[in-house]
């Protein structure tokens, strides 16, 4: 394991390489280790690791081998790299481990998809999707070794593969399906009561108005601590309930899945929600942070969770209608 770079000072090892133009398999060869040992390429020739033992020893190595075919190296230690700052230089290192980490969520997410898509007839596929997400981790792993700088990405990346993780193992234990088809949940019937959790935020209040608006128009709403919430009607966005949180989708993209919502505005919706519930970076809506603030102060500002919930869905039919107008 790579030892990780601590505290505000920050040193780095700059290394400066000229190779023979042939054989080119010198310079591939060269430039694929540094690749592997997480090295960023500086503007012009050199390439730049934070100095910690081993990011010392893997240059040195590399100095060595460089010079064995004829090419020439100079390793320098410095404190600063001129013009760029310390913050843009870790933003070089960030962004090479994202692209990295995005490749590995990318394989996360289409696990996920499959495991929606087939849901009880996906058996056979298994073995297929276990081999896939242990490729995904020991990928994780390797990325993360040499993440010197912790690039946020790897947070997102780790979890999501975790999340994975958690749902294909519920699928491997899960009995095999002894009826033919697909299996459906049934929906609520029309006027129930659907409940959740005390004080709704973001998530919660965004699909009480998706289901007003768009599932049930005589639904009624109703508050209970979770253990509560399915003896008094139908849970949403509680531990464990049908309408939640499922993969990677956050409660409002469930109910949109359940009840097969297809509506352009809705699916905008659905990704600022997500966005400003999960933070996860899977969609890139600048909406999100401006609707989370104000929903935030609307909590703040509102101590009854009925007319917080009824204010809050009046912000989403606003939205709603905006993006009507922007089409």
């Amino acid at each position: 394991m790579v030892s990780r770079v601590t505290g505000d000072s920050m040193r780095w090892l700059t290394l400066l390489t000229t190779l023979p133009p042939t054989p080119t398999r010198h310079r591939v060869g060269v430039w694929r280790k540094l690749q592997r040992m997480g090295a960023v390429r500086l503007r012009g020739a050199g390439w730049i690791l934070p100095e910690t033992p081993e990011t010392t020893e893997l240059f040195q190595w590399l100095v060595q081998e460089i010079q064995s075919v004829r090419g020439e190296a100079t390793l320098l230690r410095v404190d600063r790299v001129e013009p760029m700052t310390d913050p843009e230089i870790a933003a070089l290192f960030h962004k090479a481990r994202s692209v990295e980490y995005q490749a590995v969520m990318q394989g996360c997410r289409e696990i996920l998809r499959h495991l929606d898509r087939y849901q009880a007839n996906h058996r056979r596929s298994i073995p297929r999707l276990r081999g896939k997400l242990d490729g995904l981790k020991r990928e994780l792993d390797r990325i993360q070794s040499i993440d010197y700088l912790k690039a946020p990405a790897g947070a997102r990346a780790r979890s999501l593969w975790e999340t994975a993780a958690k749902r294909l193992r519920a699928a491997e234990t899960r009995p095999r399906a002894t009826g033919g088809g697909r299996h459906r949940t049934s929906l609520p019937p029309r006027g129930s009561t659907w409940v959740t959790r005390p004080r709704p935020h973001i998530d919660r209040i965004a699909s009480a108005w998706l289901i007003k608006r768009f599932c049930d128009p005589d639904a009624k709403f109703a508050f209970a601590d979770a253990a509560d919430a399915a003896r008094k009607g139908i849970p949403f966005d509680v531990l464990g309930a049908d309408f939640g949180h499922h993969g990677e989708d956050c409660t409002f993209e469930t109910v949109v899945k359940r009840f097969g919502i297809k509506d352009r505005r809705v699916t905008v919706i659905a990704e600022i929600v997500h966005e400003a519930d999960l933070h996860d970076g899977k969609f890139t809506r600048n909406e999100a942070a401006g609707l989370d603030l104000a929903v935030n102060g609307l909590v703040e500002a509102t101590p009854d969770d009925h007319e917080l919930l009824e204010r809050g869905m009046a912000i989403f039919e606003g939205l709603y209608t905006v993006l009507k107008q922007k089409a």
